[in-house]
């Protein structure tokens, strides 16, 4: 992931101090636990300040808004109860060179600051801290005692304290090449590590698209530069240095991240705000993505596999049990053959009642013939009770089964992230797990029953041009099934296999044609557990002949007068590669 260096901080703030000074707080919220956004009023727009302290992905830019669900955070409380309705002023950097930012909060513009709110972007050891006009601590994202640090503790009440000073040398624009160039190859090695050895202020992705548009390889050694690789790398960084003074950047998107300088550019962005919101959205997204994804799915394996064992040893009981008639009946020929017992028999081989057959019969020489027979007796009663314990625990692991099957299959259709719907449709499975009691997450905050309907389905078009939606996980699933379908609609789904419920939007009159429903079934089998078979059976039905058993988990269904076509999974999967490929 790629951090804010300082050459993108002076830009975002650049930006901010043309479109949003002066401007009126109106409203605090936490995201999450290292990101809070400020609503603030202009005369002309409104929109949300987003400040993050991540230690991977710590910025500061204009945000999306937040999501309309309860902030339990104290910090934004403090935060709300300090500056709301104060406006903000000022937005400076503490030092030259240095990755702090003091936004200054005032009664009106041109007034003394009551305020700063001191953001940190410095990696691991970012953080934001709320000081009064005299720059007492009154509160901080993360407090740090003189124990975890002795140099500089922040803790409510005391002092702010600036971070230690820069201790290398800033790059400066009057500086010559000469004096610049004898600096960096003063000890011979890479030119990247060099120029971040020499010089504050620098971070590896600015350096990197440096020395691309001056088109030299990051690993040159600096006694293999001539003199021309040596003038061109001057003048970016001249041109660098020129854009930091005059704040006339050119935000970009690049191969592997984003550019300021607008070197390396593949796509051009509408403004550094934008740009930063986007890239650090999708990054963050990303890690939580591949974290909650690998969780759900060892947890679900784990789980699967606990229970695939207690059904094996319940079947294996039943298979014992269904020995008990054999035990009744061979009790039954000892009592009729008393007469050929003899005391220490250890076997006795009697004729069966029907076929004739010769049956050997198991004995306790310690026991008579009664007793022997009244021994295998028991032992049916027992099998008997055994069957009539078991059976109903049986289908009842059974069903768990089915139903954690059903969100093993939707996880796997979730196998990478690529829009913030991905996460959503994880993060609702995460939420279902925890409402069936299959996870536990003490920091787990529950949606608000006031959110908005679920919608981010997947969607296709059928070759007639009819709405196709698809359930992303079992919550989406019951909605799409019982909520969204109408009387005209067509239910699909992977015949007994764990898969997506999938739905074919009609209008009034309206009638499918025979390419519609097989190109239908090729989706219900692609977002299915079977989607590397070549076929697949698809059944597909009116929705008002769909139910749900009473009791029944999230995403289970049962459906009758349904018809029967074959998925093949496999076009599906080539359409996908395709359409990668053409977007490349």
């Amino acid at each position: 992931m790629q951090p804010v260096d300082f050459t993108t901080l002076t830009a975002a703030c650049s930006e901010l101090r043309a479109n949003w000074l002066p401007s009126r707080i109106e409203q605090v919220y936490q995201r999450d636990r290292y990101t809070i956004a400020m609503a603030l009023r202009t005369l002309q727009q409104r929109s949300w300040l987003e400040i993050s302290w991540h230690p991977q992905a710590a910025h500061v830019c204009i945000g999306d808004p937040p999501p309309r669900i309860p902030d339990t955070f104290t910090f934004s409380q403090q935060l709300i109860h300090q500056l709301g309705g104060l406006a903000l002023v000022g937005i400076e950097a503490i030092a030259p060179w240095e990755r702090v930012i003091d936004l200054q909060f005032a009664r009106r513009p041109q007034e003394s600051a009551l305020y700063h709110l001191y953001a940190e972007i410095m990696g691991k050891y970012s953080n934001v801290i709320l000081t009064d006009a005299s720059n007492l601590i009154i509160t901080a994202a993360h407090q740090v005692s003189q124990q975890q640090s002795s140099v500089r503790p922040i803790q409510t009440g005391q002092p702010y304290e600036t971070p230690p000073k820069l201790t290398g040398t800033v790059p400066s624009l009057t500086e010559s090449q000469e004096r610049w160039q004898e600096r960096v190859s003063l000890v011979p090695g890479g030119i990247k590590r060099q120029l971040l050895k020499s010089y504050s202020g620098l971070s590896t992705a600015l350096l990197e698209l440096m020395l691309l548009v001056a088109n030299i390889a990051p690993e040159t050694t600096t006694d293999t530069l001539n003199s021309e690789d040596w003038q061109r790398l001057f003048g970016r960084w001249q041109e660098w240095l020129q854009t930091l003074e005059s704040c006339e950047f050119k935000p970009a998107w690049t191969a592997n991240g984003y550019t300021v300088m607008g070197w390396g550019a593949v796509a051009t962005a509408k403004d550094i705000q934008e740009l930063l919101n986007r890239y650090y959205i999708d990054q963050i997204n990303q890690q939580l993505f591949s974290q909650l994804r690998h969780q759900l799915s060892q947890k679900l394996n784990n789980i699967l596999t606990k229970l695939r064992n207690k059904a094996q040893t319940f079947t294996e009981r039943l298979q014992q049990s269904d020995r008990a008639d054999e035990y009744r009946q061979k009790a039954d020929l000892l009592m009729a053959h008393l007469q050929n017992w003899e005391p220490g028999m250890k076997e006795i081989t009697l004729a069966d009642f029907d076929t004739g057959q010769p049956v050997a019969i198991a004995l306790q020489p310690d026991k008579n013939a009664v007793q022997n027979a009244q021994s295998l007796y028991k032992q049916h009663q027992k099998l008997k009770r055994a069957r009539a314990a078991v059976e109903p625990l049986l289908l009842e692991v059974q069903a768990e089964i089915q139903y954690l099957e059903q969100v093993e299959a939707a996880i796997g259709q979730i196998d990478k992230y690529q829009t913030a719907e991905d996460l959503q449709a994880l993060e609702e499975i995460r939420e279902e797990l925890i409402d069936q009691k299959y996870l536990e997450d003490p920091e787990y905050r529950s949606r608000s029953t006031n959110e908005p309907a679920i919608s981010n389905f997947y969607r296709y078009r059928t070759p007639s041009g009819f709405e196709v939606l698809i359930g992303r996980n079992n919550r989406q699933n019951d909605q799409l099934t019982f909520r969204v379908a109408g009387d005209y609609d067509i239910w699909f789904h992977a015949q007994e296999i764990p898969g997506s419920h999938v739905l074919l939007r009609l209008e009034p009159g309206t009638v499918p044609e025979e390419a519609d429903l097989q190109f239908i079934a090729n989706l219900a089998a692609y977002y299915s557990r079977a989607r590397q078979s070549d076929q697949v059976p698809v059944v597909y039905t009116q929705p008002k002949h769909v139910y749900k058993p009473k009791g029944a988990k999230p995403g289970i269904a049962i459906y009758k007068h349904e018809r029967i076509l074959w998925g093949q999974p496999q076009l599906i999967v080539k359409s996908q590669e395709s359409k990668v490929k053409s977007q490349k």
